[in-house]
């Protein structure tokens, strides 16, 4: 049995890119309009707007159009309508703070922005609108695959749990063992539209992925750690006989330097501009309950090297008084209400600018961790210490893309990601990305205690019957 190419993901791919190409549109008439109405009347005597409209409108298409590439918002199929509709409205507000700067700059002067201000609610009652009917009706065009789990252990439970959770996209109708047999597990195969291969021996994982390569089926793999490595390597052409080189060195020489200035000139900008927030913050930590408004932790670093990491306290004075060292959890008692305000709004992050600037840190890396947490990951996770091939971040991609309760495997996994495809406009992304985590409550959930107090180990290989 040899399946052809199926014609409803080329659909899927067209109704995705006309609904990309027509929210550009959209928000860039929006804006053209407030410009043609407001801005531009008062500015036409100068040689530049007789022509010049057209090459602002396309720069804010441009604009707009990239970033929302950059967090993802054209996904139809994949994001929840809220999640659509709050991400084309940062999206569109981000594009106007742009915008409204050049326009500053064309003008010589500063502009009155409450009239961009003003086009807010449009926008975002025209996103609710527009989000709503194109995800419902792309629901009805494009159902949910019906998808069969095969998995060898009882990790496969946390991701039957985390798919269930989006019914829209996924229905994992069946599950199988590895045990059963790669002959059976291939007929069963072929009475569904993809398949999730979950943590698999590799061998058997490497004759289902062929399988359904060669079979057409669409399939996904959660990835180990030598996968990663794998991903983040070069070709190499020397021979007739294809090569992959991996360097296992993190970012080169030329991209440290960069990063590093990078590094110095933001987190000293950041905190010039910042200054007031610090401060005010400052302020509100201490007279809350009189103790220390910034408390330091000793936090691991490029190498394992030690240093201690700043923050603005958010938890009582003492909270570790026992000696023993903790994640945060829900509802956790030790953090104080001012504490429980800052850590939504990241303010007590900031004195890590502080970290950046002295070179102890990086803007963007893998999450510092504290020697004996990253001890006792080690015991159960020995590649955990892969991370520390990068410098420490203040943000990273296991930030941006998992949640502050993600388990140590999976973000030990994303922080590898990052590393071995590190690259400057990746910085960049992940910093305009971290302006959506900031807003995004799961982003700071404490850890459940009932998931093992952050230690959840559902990697380990411990054989158990998946139901569905």
């Amino acid at each position: 049995m040899f399946r052809t190419p199926r014609t409803g993901t080329n659909v899927k791919r067209l109704v995705i890119f006309l609904n990309a190409l027509f929210n550009t549109l959209l928000y860039t008439s929006i804006f053209a309009f407030v410009w043609e109405e407001y801005y531009n009347p008062p500015l036409n005597n100068m040689g530049f707007f007789k022509n010049g409209n057209i090459i602002l409108y396309f720069i804010y298409a441009v604009i707009y159009f990239i970033l929302v590439e950059m967090y993802g918002g054209f996904r139809i199929g994949s994001l929840r309508i809220t999640d659509s509709v709050f991400t084309q409205v940062i999206t569109v507000t981000l594009t106007d703070g742009i915008a409204y700067l050049l326009m500053c700059l064309i003008a010589r002067r500063i502009l009155n922005p409450l009239i961009l201000i003003a086009t807010l609610p449009v926008v975002v009652c025209v996103t609710l609108l527009w989000s709503v009917y194109i995800h419902r009706n792309f629901a009805r065009l494009f159902p949910p695959k019906k998808m069969i789990l095969v998995y060898a252990n009882k990790s496969a439970r946390s991701l039957v749990y985390k798919m269930s959770k989006r019914y829209d996209k996924f229905i994992i109708c069946a599950a199988i063992n590895v045990d059963e047999g790669f002959e059976r597990i291939s007929r069963e195969i072929l009475n569904f539209d993809a398949v999730v291969i979950c943590d698999t021996e590799n061998r058997i994982r490497n004759d289902i992925l062929k399988f359904c390569f060669k079979h057409k089926i669409v399939t996904y793999v959660t990835p180990k750690i030598s996968d990663i490595i794998i991903r983040g390597s070069e070709e190499l052409h020397i021979l007739d006989t294809p090569l992959l080189v991996s360097r296992n060195f993190g970012a080169k020489m030329e991209q440290r330097i960069i990063k590093r200035a990078f590094d110095f000139v933001v987190s000293l900008i950041a905190l010039i501009v910042l200054s007031p927030f610090l401060l005010i913050t400052a302020i509100a930590v201490k007279a809350y309950d009189g103790g220390p408004a910034i408390y330091k932790q000793k936090r691991l670093t490029y190498g394992g090297k030690e240093f201690y990491l700043y923050k603005f306290r958010s938890m009582v004075v003492d909270a570790e008084k026992d000696g023993k060292a903790r994640l945060a959890a829900q509802g956790d008692s030790r953090i104080t209400p001012v504490g429980e305000f800052i850590r939504k709004t990241r303010l007590d992050e900031l004195p890590q600018l502080i970290n950046i600037l002295k070179g102890e840190m990086s803007i963007v890396g893998p999450r510092p961790e504290r020697p004996e947490i990253a001890k006792e990951y080690e015991e159960t996770i020995p590649e955990f210490s892969f991370r520390l091939n990068a410098k420490a971040g203040l943000t990273g991609y296991a930030q941006v893309m998992g949640k502050y309760n993600t388990t140590p495997y999976d973000k030990l996994k994303m922080d590898l990601i990052y590393i071995e495809n590190f690259s400057i406009l990746l910085d960049l992304k992940i910093m305009f990305m971290t302006i959506r985590t900031i807003f995004e409550k799961e982003s700071t959930e404490g850890i459940d205690e009932s998931a093992l107090n952050a230690m959840d180990m559902s990697y380990k290989e411990t054989e158990e019957k998946v139901t569905v």
